[in-house]
């Protein structure tokens, strides 16, 4: 069992990534609200949250059934490969070669699908709403689901994870039920940088610990990782901004060479 003085990574790592998911989740419902109704959208939003929570519940017991090498081996590399993606996406947004995700385009681009979206009536309400809400925040959830469970060391320790992603909801909710806008000014690049580095970082303890390494100095190898990974991806944002901006002018020259 995780004692608290070692939960606060867990806890930082799950409020960032659930945070991310959260106010992605956000824009589309607050869409939905603002053209088809908040009763279908709000309504859509619960039921999936139920239905994350009810999966949380039944997966997070059932996998302590697996052999604790076989589960950390199996998360750890699911993890990793998480982070890394979100890792390599963060990299390349702040090098300037992928535009930034703006969740005020995201909005109008929604708005505009919704506006002209048809559809009938499900139980009483506007079933284009209901769905669409329903299946954002159940795709987004999942997310925060898999993030939640794998930061618990499967299953092992799920209540800090679970605060930290608990936390990041009721934050963004409460942020959008006053401001009834999208968070466009969330730094979500900087936010998907720093869960990148903290997933990497789990999984590849995990994974260590799966195959039966001993990490030196136990749960205190977590910090190292961490600062191995925040170098890496520091020194890597002015090699992909100088690659990139390579690209165009070793394209002219191929070209001329022709």
């Amino acid at each position: 069992m995780m004692e608290w003085t070692q939960a606060g990574t867990p806890v930082v790592a799950s409020f960032l990534a659930s945070m991310v998911e959260f106010v992605e989740a956000l824009t589309v419902v607050l869409a939905v609200g603002t053209v088809r109704g908040w009763r279908p959208a709000l309504f859509g939003a619960f039921a999936a949250a139920l239905t994350l929570s009810l999966m949380v519940l039944a997966l997070g017991p059932s996998l302590t059934l697996i052999p604790l090498d076989m589960l950390q081996l199996l998360v750890g590399s699911l993890l990793l490969l998480f982070g890394l993606r979100w890792l390599r996406k963060a990299i390349l947004r702040a090098a300037g070669v992928i535009p930034l995700h703006d969740e005020e385009a995201a909005f109008r681009g929604t708005t505009e699908q919704l506006r002209r979206a048809q559809g009938g009536r499900w139980l009483g309400l506007d079933a284009v709403a209901f769905s669409t809400s329903f299946k954002i925040v159940m795709l987004e959830g999942i997310e925060v689901v898999f993030i939640v469970i794998a930061l618990s060391g499967g299953g092992r320790a799920l209540l800090p994870p679970v605060l930290g992603a608990a936390g990041a909801l009721l934050m963004v909710v409460a942020l959008g039920l006053l401001l009834h806008r999208p968070l466009a000014r969330v730094p979500e690049n900087t936010l998907k940088f720093c869960v990148g580095i903290l997933l990497s970082a789990f999984g590849t303890f995990w994974v260590g610990e799966g195959i039966g390494a001993a990490w030196p100095g136990a749960d205190g190898a977590l910090p190292v990782l961490i600062a191995g990974f925040l170098t890496v991806a520091l020194a890597a944002i002015p090699l992909a901004r100088r690659r990139h901006a390579g690209a165009p002018a070793a394209s002219r020259l191929g070209a001329h060479s022709r």
